[in-house]
């Protein structure tokens, strides 16, 4: 099931990362494990009656001059149109309807995709309510006051921005074919892995032509069974500063990751992994998707027995966050182990959908707790009662216990192990929620 992407749009100073902040709540800094998840903040999730959507800032824009400015934000709205579902464009009341304003308008205009107009900045309706009527010039629709500061408007605004989202945001046509994502640094050789996949004779391919986010799908069939391989690599901007090229590469990557089941992340095995690499797979991570690092180029670099090893702890050490994904040694180029990269997808896929009857759980918590006393503090102790699941991708337990707050991160962690002792569940993160009896499910 993919969500619905929103991103945000407008000029400097008008009050979009407020906006932004405001909408993301406090969740984001829950993640701290997760390298480059809180640092740079590009996107959030987010809910808002019953439809849960993901914002993505789509970048900062240098104040220095009136073209530069202007240059910057077409740039961010293509961005939004490339990848969003709904465009929030935002303006401020305060500075009045600017040229560069109507300008990007007409762009987002042109581009079809669904745009909502928020004047912000609107801290009280009598005094500026002819000032935002100005903003009906822009020929965007109906601008909605709002003050992000002051968290006012925002529901009808987000009431108008949730009517655009696609009927069928949560159901695909082919939603029981998984859908892989291959994503990765620029130049790592995600097109070279899927025209690898095309120009094979035992693969049959079908084209599926551009879906709403114009990443390009490829239906994929090996040993008879159907993958459908989400191309992260299709869009070659030219970014002019680095940061734009990571950024954009950052908002494909979130875009894809959310609407796949399997994230292939590619490593280039001549430079090892980076932490970038790092980045890109915590998006993969925190979105709770089934992880595949592939390390690719495995064909050009000198070996000797103790290579995989080196790579393999390498790797590791840097993702110490994702200890369940799974690594493939692979060259794009040369085809070599690509058909162990399909079975560890299949299993993966087996994985994160794979249920536990409630009965056996208990059995390997009964154990785990016998083994290990579950902590105490201040002379109370945690007792669990017990554990079940309640959803797949990723597989979900919810734990009942007398306390929530003697429920150490720890505990979690060692429970989530003999899980895995028994189950493997490679490929796959674990969710774990703690409630305490008597509390709603």
């Amino acid at each position: 099931m993919s969500k619905p992407v929103v991103a945000i749009v407008g000029r400097p100073n008008v009050g979009k990362s407020t906006l932004f902040n405001v909408l993301a709540g406090d969740k984001i800094s829950i993640v701290k494990d997760t390298p480059g998840v809180t640092r740079d903040r590009i996107y959030a999730d987010v809910s808002w009656l019953d439809n849960d959507f993901t914002i993505i800032d789509t970048g900062g824009i240098e104040p220095d001059s009136g073209d530069v400015i202007l240059s910057q934000m077409r740039e961010q709205a293509q961005i939004a149109i490339d990848t969003a579902d709904v465009i929030i464009f935002i303006t401020d009341v305060h500075q009045g309807l600017v040229d560069s304003d109507a300008k990007v308008a007409d762009m987002l205009r042109r581009s079809g995709k669904p745009v909502v107009l928020a004047v912000n900045k609107v801290d009280s309706i009598q005094k500026y309510m002819m000032d935002v009527y100005e903003f009906y010039n822009l020929g965007i629709g109906e601008p909605f006051a709002i003050s992000a500061a002051n968290r006012q408007g925002l529901g009808d605004m987000l009431d108008e921005v949730v009517k655009h989202f696609p009927e069928d945001a949560g159901e695909d046509e082919d939603s029981d074919i998984p859908k892989i994502a291959i994503v990765g640094k620029p130049n790592v050789g995600k097109s070279s892995l899927i025209n690898k996949l095309l120009g094979e004779d035992r693969v049959i391919v079908s084209d599926i032509a551009g879906t709403t986010r114009d990443a390009v799908d490829t239906k994929v069939t090996w040993n008879e069974k159907d993958y459908i391989f989400i191309d992260t690599a299709g869009l070659r901007r030219k970014a002019k500063v680095k940061e734009e090229i990571e950024r954009f590469s950052v908002i494909r990557t979130v875009t894809a990751v959310e609407r796949a089941d399997v994230v292939v992340v590619m490593i280039d095995a001549s430079e090892g992994v980076t932490e970038q690499d790092a980045k890109i797979a915590g998006i993969a991570h925190e979105k709770g998707k089934g992880v595949i690092i592939a390390v690719n180029k495995w064909d050009a670099i000198e070996k000797n027995d103790k290579t995989i090893y080196k790579h393999t702890n390498r790797i590791r050490e840097v993702l110490s966050f994702m200890p369940y994904a799974e690594i493939v040694f692979i060259s794009a180029r040369t085809g070599l182990r690509i058909s162990r990269m399909f079975e560890t997808l299949d299993a993966v896929i087996e994985n994160q959908t794979m249920r536990i009857q409630t009965g056996v759980l208990n059995e390997i918590l009964a154990e785990a707790v016998a083994m290990q006393q579950p902590p105490s503090d201040r002379g109370r102790r945690l007792k669990i009662f017990y554990m079940t699941q309640v959803a797949v991708k990723p597989p979900t337990f919810v734990i009942f216990v007398n306390d929530k707050e003697l429920m150490h991160f720890s505990y979690t962690r060692y429970l989530e192990n003999k899980i895995r002792d028994a189950f493997d569940f490679g490929g796959t993160p674990l969710k774990f929620i703690v409630r305490e009896r008597g509390e709603k499910e």
